[in-house]
């Protein structure tokens, strides 16, 4: 039975529809049946006319469980729809990346034709990253439950007033301040809104959650790192004048009266990203954001280590002198 690939595209995209449509040659020419969604598909006809090779369609053709992996043509943004798509499945996604930094994808436009042929021959690992359950409260009430993969934010709607907010891990509250949001993160977040916001960059291995507040009124607003079991909480406060509104990557949208409540914990299904190369996150972080890294010289080796031309001197064990006990009855 052949293996199925689904292949998920930004349609606002020329080039990204145009990636598409050499996927599915490529694919099919290394005897995989590409599989596409019917917009997506109906986007591609229009721009282009009917595809050269004969291509599924998802949940008319096969369904997600009988695909083996999901190729994302686009940028980070593309990607966060893909994982919308892709929840509660175990197939994995691998991004080519077609917009700018694209943090998440895998590869670039130029490396097409050669990730298609990892993926032919399997050529690729599969990595789990943490995704963040989201509770809001009202009056005691639970009015909504979603996930995001890199972060929850609680924005101020109106940008005349701050946002009174008061935050909360594990149930003790840590403190309260007038600021424009606070951004709730993932690691993998970590380099998309919490970054922006002035959050520290997490390596995806390490298990946490992030809490950085945006724009904050008050001396002490520092982001915050917690172990992965902790509960962290925002309240927007009574006495502020605005609503909030809570954003889920930046896709999924809640208006936040005065008084609601945000609880998020880690959430117990990751999202799967396939991955073609085992390049340290260190290496993607200086790509990705150009870093200067002019001067760097590395880790001295043992092989390089240089003998001291002089000899080290030696170093004298002084014996201490002898001491005589008092004698009883002497001063």
């Amino acid at each position: 039975m052949s293996r199925r690939i689904l292949i998920l595209t930004h349609t606002g995209s020329q080039d990204a529809l145009a990636a598409a449509q050499e996927t599915c040659l490529q694919l099919r020419a290394g005897g995989l049946v590409p599989v596409m969604r019917r917009p997506e598909l109906e986007q591609i006809r229009r721009s282009y006319g009917e595809l050269a090779v004969p291509t599924e369609i998802l949940d008319e053709d096969v369904n997600l469980a009988g695909v083996d992996l999901g190729m994302v043509r686009g940028g980070d943004g593309t990607i966060l729809r893909a994982a919308e798509l892709d929840r509660g499945s175990d197939v994995p996604l691998l991004g080519v990346n077609l917009g700018h930094v694209g943090f998440l994808a895998e590869s670039e436009r130029a490396d097409l034709a050669q990730t298609v042929h990892w993926v032919v021959g399997r050529e690729y690992s599969v990595e789990e990253r943490m995704t963040i359950d989201v509770q809001v409260w009202q009056d005691k009430q639970k009015i909504a439950h979603t996930w995001a993969l890199n972060e929850a934010t609680v924005e101020k709607s109106d940008r005349q007033r701050m946002l009174e907010v008061v935050l909360e891990v594990d149930a003790l509250p840590i403190s309260s301040f007038g600021c424009d949001g606070v951004v709730m993160a993932t690691p993998t977040g970590s380099t998309a809104y919490a970054f922006s916001a002035g959050g520290p960059v997490v390596w995806p291995e390490v298990q946490a959650l992030l809490m950085v507040p945006i724009s904050a009124h008050t001396l002490f607003a520092k982001p915050l790192v917690v172990a992965p079991t902790s509960v962290m909480a925002l309240e927007i406060l009574n006495r502020t004048d605005a609503n909030g509104v809570l954003w889920c990557d930046g896709r999924r949208s809640l208006d936040l009266p005065p008084g609601s409540r945000v609880e998020v914990t880690k959430s117990e299904q990751p999202v799967r990203l396939a991955r073609t190369r085992r390049t340290p996150f260190a290496e993607r972080l200086v790509r990705k954001f150009e870093l200067p890294t002019t001067g760097w010289r590395g880790p001295v080796r043992e092989s390089e280590v240089q003998v001291p031309a002089v000899p080290v001197p030696q170093v004298h064990t002084v014996e201490p002198h002898h001491i005589q006990p008092r004698e009883e009855g002497r001063l």
